[in-house]
């Protein structure tokens, strides 16, 4: 997907590199799959602030997703590449044999009218969701499942795609994105290519309102504040942070310390990311 570079008619737009959305076949979404989507700023169910510098941001609607793309043997056809606002990558609008509706994630090359379909005897080909026992080694796959039934939680962004490495005896190894590879279930279903809309990395909001319709807040530095709100606060003038290394607003290390929690998951990894 090309990306625009918008003429200078003003500050914000200098610098300011847009998607072209050529490849958006449908601008209004389906309304049979939205859901209301309300606004948390950051806070956890209690009412805490856990994610800072989040809140406001345009109004948007939640897309129904059909991560699991649970009918296996019923053909569907791509009736639309749509927008998603709540994410980096684009929906494919999929009408199934049956008559039912789904969105799923548009991979790289999917066109208006193609063919796809999902289960054990569907073909290698582009937009089909097997088995990862069935799926040969060196193809490009996303939307992985982690446990079987669960739905697609790997590999979901705009431009990502993972790689099946081999199969073994009782699991299938898979490189990430991040350069991990990791022990996957045979039986967990994953998608054929990559994520559309690998040029997301290269856009560029070019002015600071962009931000805040995406639902972003202003971020303030750490060497800016007074010493008892930043461990990098304080000193005269503009001064270094004055420690071994940086630090988050608590006080805890914040690059390099490790921060993974023990789980069986952690189990499953044959190479760390590098």
């Amino acid at each position: 997907m090309p990306l625009i570079k918008v003429k200078p008619t003003s500050p914000g737009r200098r610098g300011q590199v847009l998607p072209s959305f050529e490849e958006i076949t449908k601008s209004k979404p389906e309304k049979s799959l939205l859901a209301p989507l309300r606004k948390k700023g950051g806070r956890n169910a209690q009412g805490r602030l856990t994610v800072r510098h989040r809140g406001g941001g345009h109004k948007r609607r939640l897309r129904i997703i059909d991560f699991k793309r649970n009918k296996p043997g019923v053909p569907g056809k791509v009736l639309a590449i749509e927008y998603d606002p709540n994410r980096s990558a684009r929906l494919a609008l999929i009408q199934y044999a049956d008559g039912d509706k789904r969105y799923n994630l548009a991979p790289q090359g999917l066109t208006v009218g193609a063919k796809i379909e999902s289960g054990p005897n569907a073909e290698i080909a582009l937009g089909n969701t097997l088995p990862l026992k069935l799926i040969r080694s060196g193809s490009t796959v996303h939307n992985v499942e982690m446990h079987p039934g669960r739905g697609g939680q790997l590999v979901r962004s705009a431009g990502t795609s993972a790689q099946v490495l081999a199969r073994e005896e009782s699991h299938v190894l898979l490189r990430m994105p991040s350069g991990e590879v990791r022990r996957l279930n045979p039986e967990c279903m994953a998608t054929i290519g990559q994520v559309g809309n690998p040029d997301h990395k290269n856009e560029k909001l070019g002015k600071a309102g962009r931000s805040r319709h995406i639902g972003r807040r202003p971020q303030v530095r750490g060497s800016a504040m007074n010493p008892n709100d930043h461990p990098h606060g304080g000193g005269e003038g503009r001064s270094g942070i004055g420690m071994p290394g940086p630090k988050t607003p608590w006080g805890k290390p914040a690059l390099g310390y490790r921060t993974r929690r023990k789980g069986k998951s952690n189990s499953m990894i044959v190479r760390r990311r590098p």
